[in-house]
């Protein structure tokens, strides 16, 4: 079995008595999108600063191909490309030389510079801005500059914070795009506070609060750990709204049947299941063999923002 291309072992870092990162564990294998989840003030930044080499750690370390960040950071830093919080850049530069320079600096030749410059500006959409001063582009250009540079190496680990921080819809549509088109071949990580991002781009996601991991497992994990999760939401007339009740609250696989708005005559219905099972098919079954008329009805797959809210209250609470 190949070993992961980022692994975080018992990693932690101190600014005094302030504990940002608390003993975080976790791994990203090739092939791999994990989503970087957490509140303000969570640690997520700071984490992603510690695993690229930029702060040291207090305890702990990571690995990036296998290189250790502490005693070999410069063979580490080499296989990733890193686009950090808020992307600072050299605002008196052309995005083409300052490409060239991370180029350079990357000690990539000629020829390679040229053809991963041209692959990249066209990948970001950033022929229009080519030779404007950064410092004169939008907030959104300047995000995609700061993302080209994190790719103009082909590195094998990419690790974006806030990558589509300040984006609009179109832009954040084609960024997630790019991610997911390089996330068969890329280990990648991407903190991030939208959390439709999850369920768009990542393969696994990690929640971090108060410098702690609370959360890791896949998309659909966590929508499992929603209390709506595979509920059904139905719409129905008014007059059959309490038959439905004492119908669907009958089956031994319901838990309950919440009324939930009435408007123009129809009422909204939401029926949970226990344990989290799949219930849309014998709540479809039921209605039908009962000749009720619903005007709409379908599983719920659960909301992570409810998600997110109950991890990150509990472990505040703990």
């Amino acid at each position: 079995m190949s070993s992961p291309f980022i692994e975080v072992r018992s990693l932690h870092k101190h600014f005094g008595s302030v504990k940002a990162v608390n003993d975080v564990n976790f791994s990203v294998d090739k092939g791999e999108v994990l989503g970087f989840l957490g509140p303000n003030g969570a640690g997520k930044s700071t984490t992603m600063k510690v695993i690229t080499g930029f702060l040291p750690p207090t305890q702990g370390t990571a690995f990036v191909c296998g290189h250790d960040i502490r005693t070999d950071p410069i063979a580490a830093k080499r296989r990733f490309g890193y686009l950090p919080e808020g992307a600072p850049l050299y605002g008196d530069m052309t995005p083409e030389g300052f490409l060239d320079f991370i180029g350079r600096t990357r000690k990539m030749t000629r020829s390679a510079r040229k053809a991963a410059i041209k692959n990249v500006v066209e990948r970001m959409g950033l022929g229009e801005v080519l030779h404007r001063r950064i410092e004169t582009l939008s907030k959104g250009f300047r995000r995609r500059v700061g993302l080209a540079q994190a790719i103009l190496h082909d590195p094998d680990v990419l690790i974006l914070d806030e990558p589509t921080d300040g984006l609009d819809p179109n832009q954040k549509h084609d960024v997630r795009e790019l991610i997911r088109s390089m996330g068969d071949s890329k280990a990648i990580i991407i903190s991030t506070h939208i959390l439709e991002e999850v369920d768009a781009v990542c393969d696994r996601a990690v929640i971090i609060d108060h410098g702690r991991v609370v959360s890791d497992g896949t998309p659909l994990q966590l929508h499992a750990r929603s209390p709506e999760f595979n509920s059904v939401a139905l719409r129905v007339t008014e007059q059959d709204a309490g038959k439905v009740v004492e119908v669907l609250g009958a089956l031994p696989e319901v838990a309950k049947v919440e009324r939930k708005a009435a408007a123009n005559g129809l009422v909204s219905l939401l029926v949970l299941p226990r344990n989290g099972q799949f219930i849309a098919d014998m709540v479809g079954a039921a209605i039908r063999q009962n000749n009720i008329f619903v005007t709409d009805l379908h599983a719920e797959t659960g909301k992570l923002d409810d998600v997110f809210r109950a991890v990150t209250i509990h472990s505040r609470a703990t």
